[in-house]
């Protein structure tokens, strides 16, 4: 979750540029490798050329990567043997790629261990200022402070599509929560995941990060932070580590997200597409976990939904980034700048960390549905805001469903 300083200010300089047609930002990620490499302490945020060919096993049984795609790589100044070695941790800002087509995620087998899972902080939480005022009159009062509760264990009986994006960046290892959604292109086998833009990309200032992958139900039976120093991989990572094989944002996000304030924070989301770091008997996510959640993209207008669940592993104080929680409460509206759409509104006292997990609402057909996902909140905490799913959202996950459809 991003910081924001709510300002006194009545106006706000300056108008957001308008879109006739938004211009989706994919991520092209190499194939899924299966590249072993010694786990390491630090991280960092890269980006490489679209690859759609998989990797493929030789005679030895190991994983070799086509020539075309490490063709492809080098082009960028990248070797994938280095890469594995470390390489990826030179954050040298001409190598620090942010283009739509520039991003790779090859797979560092074991590198997210458990130590290193439950070392990554919460996203930068610098002080924004932003004004939330001058909105014409669509900002409703602030929501009073909701105290999160934790969600009793196992989380996977009790919250099965949620779970903790884990990310590497110039500042070192990070954290954020994320949630499984359907796909229209694999009913029942989906394996995309939803969270923040600010999850996968740094925004106007910086580019795609590194080692992205997705733990669901992490730290299932909901252990103190003391019992998961000696805690096995299995233990924390029940149901094993997805690793993103592409993953795309709105172009609003690159263009405008920074990392503190609001800016980009109405088209702050992004979809990942994940494969498993290890065999997973040739079961998808959704199979893995036994659900998904669909996406409504036509939620209605805050003052008619009555009531939505934030859910999410906050990671600042006063949580540790161990336990998931969540919090219920009726939406109001967010207006940032006139030109952008309002956003949902909710008390919560979840803090940074809790970032991209997903906003569930009852439908109309009394099933849940995705409506939203934590983006912004202030420095104090007390209230969460996530954008509005539109056109915009819907676009991006059509395009990586689509990516696949054929897969």
């Amino acid at each position: 979750m991003r910081s924001i300083r709510q300002s006194s200010s009545t106006g706000r300089g300056g108008k957001a540029r308008r879109r006739n047609s938004p211009v989706l930002a994919a991520v092209a990620l190499a194939s899924a490798l299966a590249l072993t490499a010694t786990a390491c302490d630090s991280g960092d945020a890269k980006a490489g050329g679209e690859a759609s060919a998989s990797a493929t096993a030789s005679d030895d049984g190991k994983f070799k990567l086509p020539d075309d795609i490490r063709d492809r790589l080098r082009e960028h100044g990248i070797d994938i043997d280095k890469w594995k070695d470390g390489a990826w941790k030179n954050w040298d800002r001409d190598d620090w790629l942010r283009e739509a087509n520039e991003y790779i995620n090859p797979i560092i087998e074991g590198l997210w261990n458990p130590d290193r899972m439950r070392d990554a902080d919460e996203p930068e939480q610098g002080v924004g200022e932003s004004d939330v005022t001058g909105d014409q009159g669509v900002t409703d009062p602030t929501p009073k402070p909701i105290r999160a509760e934790g969600v009793s264990s196992s989380y996977h009986a009790n919250e099965p599509t949620a779970g903790k994006v884990f990310f590497d960046s110039p500042e070192g290892s990070a954290v954020c929560s994320a949630t499984v959604v359907q796909d229209p292109a694999h009913p029942g086998k989906s394996n995309l995941v939803w969270t923040a833009g600010h999850c996968v990309h740094a925004g106007k200032k910086g580019g795609w990060y590194r080692n992205i992958a997705f733990v669901p139900s992490y730290n299932d039976a909901g252990k103190p932070v003391e019992e998961l120093e000696n805690a096995t991989r299995e233990e924390v990572a029940p149901y094993g580590v997805w690793w993103g094989d592409w993953a795309q944002t709105s172009d609003q996000w690159i263009e405008r997200g920074g990392s503190t304030g609001g800016d980009g924070a109405p088209y702050d989301f992004a979809v990942i597409h994940v494969t498993p770091e290890k065999g997973s008997g040739g079961k998808s996510l959704e199979e893995t976990v036994g659900s998904a959640l669909p996406v409504d993209f036509k939620a209605p207008a805050v003052p008619d939904v009555q009531s939505v669940t934030a859910i999410g592993y906050p990671a600042a104080p006063p949580y540790d980034g161990q336990k998931l929680y969540r919090c219920q409460d009726r939406p109001g509206r967010l207006s940032l700048t006139e030109s952008d759409p309002t956003m949902y509104r909710i008390g919560c006292t979840m803090t940074g960390g809790s970032s991209g997990g997903g906003w569930v609402a009852t439908r109309s057909d009394g099933k849940p549905a995705l409506v939203s996902n934590t983006s912004i909140g202030p420095v104090t905490s007390g209230w969460l805001a996530g954008p509005r799913l539109g056109d915009v959202a819907k676009g991006v996950y059509d395009s990586v469903s689509k990516k696949f459809a054929g897969q």
